[in-house]
């Protein structure tokens, strides 16, 4: 008898043990994102610019490609520091909450097809304490047809949810593995340009993108080079499968400004379609805390930005 009960005592205390085991890693796996990171160091004329309180704004001329033609436009890029709450993956009602900081990017494009116009925006939080995927990333298209959104959110794995207005694509939640996102290049651009990654990868395209295209939000193989010279670098992504390719034109010296890029894929239906290239070139940057611009007076910045 004393043995068995020897045997009982130590297989509750194996099993103690192990659940110990099993409890203490959900809890690091869950709540210990940074641990394990590699952590960027910023340098004094980073935080400088960038922890200034206020945001850059860069306005663009805008051609879009859609339904085969190019279309005129305008389209903006935001990008400004905030504290981020890295489980609830929000901005914090109260800033002193615990969190950690992001790079958030706010793209805007505005255009007209006919008589309807389009607007599309993305937004992509940036992890500026280690180097890592983008947190959250939040895409919009919406036009006279309909409304269609989606949001990526960096966990254990990448959960997408998904809204669109057509069937085949009306709700949807899922995961995927872990891979470079498109949308997270504007952003480590403007952080650690020379950590981008080269040659091939596996990379999920812009979500704005694959919402137009009406195209599965997976990874494909994509070739990623960079040129550099003295006062500009060009960071290129091809898509082979796609037939697509993106080419960023960034200042070579910090803050890496982002000039001008260019989009190039099939737009238009079946034998019509051909290759067009969107393409997007500065035309002024500012500096300013946008979020108390509100007042009719302010509208004045909007013509400094050529909007």
């Amino acid at each position: 008898m004393e043995i068995t009960l020897n045997m009982k005592f130590t297989k509750y205390i194996f099993v103690s043990f192990v659940t110990l085991i099993v409890i203490s890693f959900i809890y690091w796996k869950f709540t210990n994102y940074e641990k394990g990171r590699i952590h960027y160091t910023t340098s004094e004329e980073f935080n400088d610019y960038w922890y200034s309180g206020e945001a850059e704004i860069t306005s663009y001329q805008l051609l879009q490609a859609r339904y085969g033609e190019l279309r005129q436009g305008k389209a903006t890029l935001i990008y400004v520091t905030e504290p981020f709450l890295k489980e609830k993956q929000v901005k914090p009602n109260n800033p002193n909450k615990r969190g950690i900081t992001v790079l958030k990017l706010n793209t805007s494009k505005n255009f007209v097809t006919g008589i309807y116009p389009y607007h599309i925006m993305n937004s992509t939080f940036y992890p500026l304490s280690y180097q890592g995927h983008a947190i959250k990333i939040a895409t919009s298209v919406t036009e006279w047809c309909g409304q269609a959104y989606t949001q990526l959110n960096n966990r254990n794995l990448f959960e997408i949810t998904s809204h669109s207005y057509f069937e085949n694509e009306a709700d949807a939640t899922y995961t995927l593995p872990k891979n470079i996102l498109e949308d997270e290049i504007w952003a480590q651009i403007r952080v650690a340009p020379d950590k981008l990654p080269i040659g091939e990868q596996q990379i999920i395209p812009s979500l704005a993108y694959l919402r137009l295209k009406h195209i599965e939000t997976k990874a494909f193989t994509a070739m990623c080079k960079v040129e550099k010279n003295k006062k500009s670098t060009t960071y290129s992504i091809h898509y082979p499968d796609l037939e697509r390719t993106l080419a960023i034109t960034f200042q070579s010296a910090f803050p890496y400004a982002i000039e001008e890029w260019e989009e190039s894929y099939k737009s238009g239906f079946g034998k019509e379609a051909k290759i067009i290239t969107s393409s997007a070139k500065k035309i002024k940057t500012i500096r300013t805390a946008y979020w108390e611009k509100n007042a009719t007076s302010d509208v004045s910045l909007r013509d400094t930005l050529g909007l």
